[in-house]
């Protein structure tokens, strides 16, 4: 049975409808798996935090540590955590460490869900607008009006 599958791209113009089938919706358990291993990682709110802040530009463990509020060695034991998903990558200068996003892909989810949150135009979900929700968005319980 041929279904329409909808394929939405980063900074396209948006949603693109393409012929597929229900085979292309079967995913390996082990793919399953592993995204729902890095979605875990995001769900502590430190752990995003510190990847939003990693974000916008290279950290040592110091200054993301004040900048999320945490202590340093709060900030540097989600940072192993991080870098053992392979979410951050570190790399010495001298005495200290600096952390990054090692996947951009990771970087773009946490960036639109951030944007999407703060109601940013164009940061909605793909096709919103084309009969996505009649009322309005969903929102999570738990997180707010």
């Amino acid at each position: 049975m041929a279904i329409a599958l909808v394929r939405w791209t980063p900074g396209g113009s948006g949603a693109e409808a393409m012929a597929g089938n229900e085979d292309d919706l079967a995913l390996p358990p082990a793919l399953l798996q592993e995204a729902a291993g890095r979605f875990g990682m995001l769900a502590a709110t430190m752990r995003l935090h510190i990847v939003w802040v990693l974000t916008h530009g290279e950290r040592d463990v110091g200054s993301l540590a004040e900048q999320v509020g945490g202590t340093v060695s709060a900030v540097s034991q989600h940072l192993t955590k991080l870098k053992l998903a392979g979410l951050v990558r570190a790399r010495r200068e001298g005495r200290h460490q600096f952390y990054v996003v090692d996947d951009p892909h990771v970087a773009t989810i946490v960036r639109q869900m951030v944007a999407h949150l703060r109601g940013a135009p164009g940061a909605g979900a793909p096709g919103a607008g084309e009969g996505a929700f009649a009322d309005g968005p969903r929102r999570a319980r738990g997180l707010g009006a």
